[in-house]
């Protein structure tokens, strides 16, 4: 879970997730919405990677990369335990990726 909120601590990689939530996306279509070269998205999109909150793809030439919304689900639940709330909640499960 540490992974995770490191990786959401960066407005630039939030912004990343919002706009994968659209859908996959290739570095390119993502860069084309960030004013930073290409090569500061693809480590934003490595922090991304390790964090499990995306899968990467290969296509050809191009990467597509996609978000792993159950993955920030399960994070986020996970926080929200360990504060005692939600306490009737189930604990989150393991499950695979969407």
């Amino acid at each position: 879970m540490e992974k995770v909120f490191k990786a959401l601590a960066s407005e630039p990689r939030r912004r990343m997730l919002n706009h994968l939530l659209g859908g996959p996306m290739t570095v390119s279509e993502i860069g084309a919405k960030f004013d930073m070269a290409l090569p500061s998205i693809s480590k934003h999109l490595a922090v991304l990677k390790e964090a499990d909150l995306v899968h990467a793809e290969k296509a050809g030439k191009s990467v597509i990369y996609h978000l792993k919304l159950s993955v920030l689900e399960e994070a986020l639940l996970g926080f929200v335990h360990s504060f005692g709330l939600g306490a009737e909640a189930p604990e989150p499960k393991k499950e695979a990726a969407r």
